[in-house]
């Protein structure tokens, strides 16, 4: 007889090697978002890119990846996670191996554009097999523990490994994204049964999404062109009208019964809102910190590529040990504890960094500051996805998740550039300083969001 258990056995499906598909997804999302930020002045140096150019090789990714979030959400409600999965990783391998080998910004920039668009559908389709495969409670939470933990280092190891990665060529910043992405292909055929998979014909929110993404994406050119050419400048303010029109067509086409963007019942969803409202602050405090801390290592100080990316080994460590903590605390106390004291360490952190920037120890003036924000990067991660899921239909939670990250990644694009504006052309101590002053101050809006929530979030979370 055979015992083997079937394709949709539940002791199959929430396995550990289940759950180790679903956190490497997660963490090549994270880890291809960040590992270009230590490689752009090499990557920019190759190809003859302009600063301004260069910089778009970041936000290309995050923004096709957030513009079409709640497609690929849709579609993970719609075709099943386990496909799309498949389809979205395969996809992004792709795309990853006509990036490495790019001769030109153009064929780079696209790459990096298709990358950020398959993320846009394999992020939904990750948290969707985690939210239909670990009922809500202590099981979800352990599975979002473990995912949060390895999703969440992807963004400092991103740095790291990109500083390693550049000494060779940065090249490789792209190419070691292929044997994760056959990993992840192999594992999801192997460890998530068809049962994953459904049929529905729900309507696929394109025109919301075109309309979304192309406000949005106007809105960071604008911010950007408002900084190289002054806020009066003919197309800044082009760009920026541009967004206002087509947030204006967004919100009315969100007023239509059908074709919408975000369905009334997740509108309802208090512990969603609240999630999402704590993944916009996540990204607008931690989330941005590597951006700053990689340009004040290199352009102020005079790092070379691989004392960059080491000098991230130290975050890199909190913020596993950060996330893997907040499993443990969001098991004893509520979520919403968690993420407050998770905020919380993380001002703490980046006000040390505003204030101590200028010394010339790395140990004495800079290590406490990564170590806390590190630590408090980690249980953020961890405990705002908690929250964001917990209370959402099982039908609905790859539209959810998609939700949450579309809000993360908004931020982050936004974030950046306002960041830009703020250093100016010459960033100078200064200017930095008011930059980590803005990321602290994030942070410190995160804990009270968090802290007012823990009172209005009834046990339902609705």
């Amino acid at each position: 007889m055979n015992n083997a258990p079937t394709s949709t056995d539940p002791a199959t499906v929430r396995s550990p090697a289940a759950l180790a598909v679903l956190s490497v997804a997660q963490f090549l999302i994270a880890l291809d978002y960040s590992i270009v930020y230590v490689a752009l002045p090499s990557l920019a140096r190759d190809l003859h890119l302009t600063p301004a150019v260069a910089q778009w090789v970041v936000s290309a990714y995050a923004v096709l990846f957030a513009g079409f979030l709640m497609v690929g959400g849709r579609l993970t409600d719609r075709v099943g996670a386990r496909r799309l999965l498949i389809v979205a990783v395969t996809l992004f391998g792709a795309a990853s191996v006509v990036g490495g080998a790019a001769q030109d910004g153009t064929a780079l920039l696209l790459a990096r554009g298709a990358q950020g668009f398959c993320t846009a559908l394999l992020q939904p389709a990750v948290l969707g097999l985690i939210g239909t495969t670990f009922p809500a409670g202590p099981s979800r939470s352990r599975a979002l523990a473990v995912w949060g933990a390895v999703g969440a280092s992807g963004l400092a190891v991103g740095v790291v490994l990109g500083g390693l990665l550049t000494t060779v060529s940065w090249r490789l910043t792209f190419f070691i994204n292929v044997p994760l992405t056959l990993l992840c292909a192999l594992g999801a055929a192997r460890w998530f049964g068809r049962a994953h998979d459904r049929d529905r014909t729900d309507r696929i929110p394109v025109l919301a999404s075109v309309l979304g993404t192309g406000a949005m994406l106007c809105l960071v050119v604008g911010l950007t062109l408002s900084a190289d050419q002054g806020w009066d400048s003919a197309p800044a303010l082009v760009s920026l009208g541009l967004a206002l029109l087509l947030s204006l067509g967004f919100a009315l086409n969100e007023n239509r019964p059908r074709g919408v963007l975000i369905e009334p019942v997740l509108r309802r969803t208090r512990s969603l809102r609240t999630g999402a409202a704590a993944t916009a602050l996540y990204m607008a405090s931690v989330g941005s910190e590597f951006y700053l801390v990689t340009l004040l290592l290199q352009s102020t100080k005079g790092y070379p590529p691989l004392q960059a990316g080491l000098a991230f080994l130290p975050l890199a460590v909190m913020v596993t040990v950060g996330s893997m903590a907040a499993g443990r605390a969001v098991r004893r106390f509520s979520a919403p504890a968690v993420l407050a004291g998770g905020f919380g360490t993380a001002a703490a952190g980046l006000g040390w960094l505003s204030f101590a920037l200028h010394g010339d120890s790395y140990v004495a003036d800079l290590l406490g500051g990564l170590i806390a924000s590190g630590f408090g990067h980690g249980v953020i991660y961890t405990s705002m996805f908690v929250i964001g899921t917990r209370d959402v239909p099982s039908e609905h939670q790859g539209t959810a998740g998609a939700l949450l990250t579309t809000s993360q990644y908004l931020s982050a694009a936004v974030t950046v550039a306002v960041l830009t504006l703020v250093l100016g052309a010459s960033p100078d101590d200064g200017s930095f300083r008011a930059a980590f002053l803005i990321t602290t101050a994030a942070a410190a809006a995160g804990a009270v969001l968090a802290a007012v929530r823990r009172r209005r979030l009834a046990p339902s979370g609705r």
